[in-house]
């Protein structure tokens, strides 16, 4: 259920940037915002890497992105491209050939780092690449790897430095005529991030790719992109996101939907609203959503669950949901039907119950896109 045609105080107003294509897949402008993971095989592993790649896009991965850090590597992402089902960006640093050399072998983007890409004539063969290949490419600057001039301007690295770092680079894009490209001022620092990306956005109508780079861990990562990213978003910043953590990709994809889920950016799979769970429950909470969580994964429609302990705030709660439980006594809960009281169902059936619920509401909804589609 989508309240927010009501609620105009969670209208997020996005900066409008023009749009690029990254393969397929449309960046800035009207576009959802994408989601992106990166590899973290060794890219010579031909195997491993699709394998990591097809479980990325499974997980809704719009996009992925593979390190080339070498010749075999480039030779390796030819093989790579043809067996992923989403665009595959090419990370390209220090060696200005591995662009050439990827843009040749399918990637639909290239990154590049003006700390560590070299001279303007070493990039001018990159655009070349890219404009012949039909790929776009990524300015992505890095607090870490800033050019050494801008360092001794600045005396360490700043927003200030991470934003001239890449408007510099984007004047010598546009002095090639091209402008099949987006943008990134990463920092693993919170404040430098996002007040670099405030500036940024001011400052270039390029689309724009978040994030916080060497975040962390999975919960401590998270809880930085959530906070950095996250503001930004709010601020109607960001074009494309990636969740840089130290982790699984697939892990990666899935919060960054959650992080686009919660401010109604992006709607995908269950969103299940649960409580902590106290002593008034009246079934056991946090094991019920932990398996639902998993049970629930190979849904792809947005639709919503409430999973409540008690009737404190247990119907209020499925009013606003396509599916609720909500705990009572005696063994039961109730069962709330698109906001609506539906029937009574035991604790001990209650998550076949749901998933069976939510399965069909799923067909549903799919039926109803389907049906307006055609219409159209």
């Amino acid at each position: 259920m989508d309240h927010n045609h009501i609620r105009p105080w969670r209208n997020i107003h996005r900066r409008k940037s023009r749009q690029i294509m990254v393969g397929n897949v449309p960046v800035g402008g009207d576009a959802p915002i994408s989601v992106q993971t990166m590899t973290n095989t060794v890219t010579t592993d031909i195997p491993g890497t699709i394998a990591q790649v097809l479980a990325a896009a499974e997980a809704g991965a719009d996009i992925v992105r593979i390190s080339v850090p070498d010749q075999d590597s480039a030779k390796a992402l030819k093989e790579i491209v043809k067996e992923s089902p989403v665009p595959i960006v090419a990370d390209i640093h220090f060696h200005y050939k591995r662009g050439i050399e990827a843009a040749e072998a399918g990637a639909a983007c290239l990154r590049i780092n003006p700390g560590n890409i070299g001279k303007p004539d070493r990039v001018a063969e990159v655009i070349k690449a890219a404009r012949d290949h039909n790929c776009s490419i990524r300015i992505g600057v890095n607090a870490g790897s800033l050019e050494k001039h801008l360092l001794d301007k600045y005396g360490e690295p700043t927003p200030d430095a991470m934003v001239e770092s890449g408007m510099d680079h984007i004047k010598i894009l546009q002095d090639h005529d091209f402008h099949e490209f987006k943008i990134s001022v990463k920092a693993s620092d919170v404040f430098m991030s996002a007040a670099a990306y405030q500036q940024l956005a001011e400052q270039t109508d390029a689309p724009i790719h978040l994030g916080i780079t060497e975040a962390g861990g999975l919960m401590s990562g998270t809880v930085k992109s959530a906070i950095g990213l996250g503001q930004l978003l709010w601020m109607g910043i960001g074009d494309t996101m990636r969740v840089s953590l130290s982790a699984d990709p697939v892990e990666e994809v899935k919060m960054g939907f959650e992080i686009l889920k919660s401010l109604g950016l992006r709607h995908r799979g269950v969103n299940i609203i649960s409580c902590p769970s106290c002593a008034r429950q009246g079934f056991d909470v946090i094991k019920t959503v932990e398996t639902l969580e998993k049970r629930l994964e190979h849904i792809k429609t947005p639709m919503s669950l409430s999973i409540i302990g008690c009737v404190v705030n247990g119907p209020g709660e499925a009013l606003m949901t396509d599916v609720g439980f909500t705990g009572g006594g005696a063994g039961n809960g109730m069962v709330y039907l698109a906001g609506k009281a539906s029937h009574k169902m035991s604790n001990d059936q209650m998550i076949e119950h749901i998933v069976e619920e939510v399965e069909k509401k799923a067909e549903a909804l799919d039926a109803e896109k389907a049906a307006a589609e055609a219409a159209e």
